[in-house]
């Protein structure tokens, strides 16, 4: 008899704490749909302040602007967090073309970001196209003197865009300094974007530590330029790209990373941050990446405010800067971290962009990954359905705590590519109720994690 008691009194408390997540999720869904500032958070990011690169004027206002409007919620502490980072400046709008006689066929590039300029007159030499980075290495003197044209698109039969963009964006980080190993003068690269269009995609190259003689300029061509001109050389092989770009690395320079948080109210030396980064390529105003992932980080706080919900554990937002070209914010604050002793157990990074919230990536040990696993019934009324182990961001990958459960938030990846470090990356190209969404499915798992803990 006492046994069927306990175990009704086991099955009642369970219901009851399903019940009274089901509501917490709710309110929290609710709130962020109707009260939330989010989305005019972003507005003013992306139209009021822009392009957010680092070491520019407007990484620094973006600082001023997000600081402010996490003091605007009450929180208690909000702080700046010195780190120097790198300050590379595009310099003058980026010119390339093919002269066939007379005629000149023009293609849109970019500079790709931390490449060196082309000589200031431009060069211009003859173009080898190629696959992959093995191809390359199989040409060997062959390379010598050219222009290398890395021409591997995303691939469309990967389901999941990320995986497509990881499959060929090896290209982009090394191929430069992969070319100019062999002699190469400079580089080309199609953007890593699945549709055709005319926008060219940056990103960082990385010579790594290659001597500055060995430093060849690096550029991206638009998909549509990056098709033309490989059935441009099957008709002409002997035709040379001209190109030109006037980009500079300057010393690295004193930003922030931005901080707010809410002690906990048992727990307060334990730690949870939900984040994105501050910082964003120069084309656009980079308002899918990652300004979304940072209104939403802030719009966390916000709802746990609105509802007056007290976490049991300190909730932290962390806006990291550099994370496009370094990941110097993130190496920072990890360093800061050690040094303060300080003892993190969750962290939450959104830069996939703000389109429909389908789940999440966890990194941690099976019992914590199938700890958050059984929650998915309470996603499921808000069509959150993934929750698999993989990468979880950029940003919190540097943090290395002896426990701790790391998670990145995963839209839908489908259109991402489309604007991903390119020029429409703009804020026309975020959806409200799809940012929303994503705030309030971040917020869910911080309060599920906060009230159930590490296991």
């Amino acid at each position: 008899m006492k046994k069927v008691f306990l175990l009704l009194l086991f099955q009642t408390v369970l219901s009851f704490s399903q019940n009274s997540d089901e509501e917490m999720l709710k309110q929290i869904y609710k709130s962020s749909l109707t009260e939330s500032h989010c989305y005019s958070w972003l507005d003013d990011l992306s139209n009021k302040v822009g392009q957010r690169l680092s070491g520019s004027k407007g990484a620094e206002l973006g600082v001023i602007y997000t600081k402010k409007q996490l003091e605007s919620l009450g929180l208690d502490k909000v702080y700046l967090q010195e780190v120097m980072v790198p300050k590379w400046v595009r310099g003058e709008k980026e010119v390339a073309f093919v002269q066939l006689g007379k005629k000149k066929v023009s293609f849109a590039i970019c500079a790709l970001g931390l490449s060196v300029a082309t000589p200031k007159t431009g060069l211009s030499a003859n173009i080898i196209e190629v696959q992959s980075l093995d191809e390359l290495k199989t040409l060997g003197d062959k390379v010598k003197g050219k222009i290398v044209f890395f021409n591997r698109p995303m691939n469309p039969e990967f389901i999941e865009t990320f995986h497509a963009y990881g499959n060929c964006v090896d290209q982009r980080s090394s191929g430069a300094r992969e070319a100019g190993k062999l002699g190469a003068v400079g580089v080309i690269v199609r953007s890593m974007n699945l549709r055709m269009d005319d926008l060219p995609h940056t990103g960082m190259t990385n010579y790594g530590d290659a001597p500055k003689e060995n430093r060849i300029p690096a550029a991206a061509i638009s998909t549509n330029g990056a098709a033309a001109l490989s059935k441009l050389l099957k008709e002409n092989p002997n035709a040379k790209l001209f190109f030109k770009q006037s980009c500079k690395q300057y010393e690295d320079v004193l930003s922030y990373n931005v901080i707010g948080e809410i002690t906990g109210s048992e727990h307060p030396e334990r730690i949870m941050i939900v984040g994105g980064h501050l910082d964003s390529w120069d084309l656009g105003d980079g308002s899918q990446d990652d300004g979304a992932g940072c209104v939403q980080s802030m719009a966390v706080l916000e709802l746990f405010k609105k509802i007056n919900y007290k976490p049991k554990n300190t909730i932290r937002v962390v806006l990291f800067m550099n994370e496009e070209n370094g990941v110097k914010g993130g190496n920072q604050y990890e360093i800061e971290s050690k040094k303060n002793h300080e003892n993190h157990i969750f962290a939450l990074e959104s830069d996939s962009g703000g389109f429909t919230p389908r789940g999440f990536s966890i990194e941690s040990d099976d019992t914590n990954f199938n700890k958050i696993e059984s929650w998915k019934n309470l996603f499921e009324p808000y069509l959150i359905h993934i929750f698999d182990k993989g990468h979880s961001g950029t940003d919190i990958g540097p943090l290395k705590s002896d426990k701790i459960v790391k998670v990145g938030l995963q839209p839908d990846s489908q259109r991402y590519f489309d604007y991903h470090h390119a020029a429409n990356d703009k804020f026309d190209a975020v959806n409200k109720r799809e940012l929303e969404l994503g705030a309030a499915t971040m917020a869910s798992l911080m309060y599920l994690f906060d009230k159930y803990g590490l296991q």
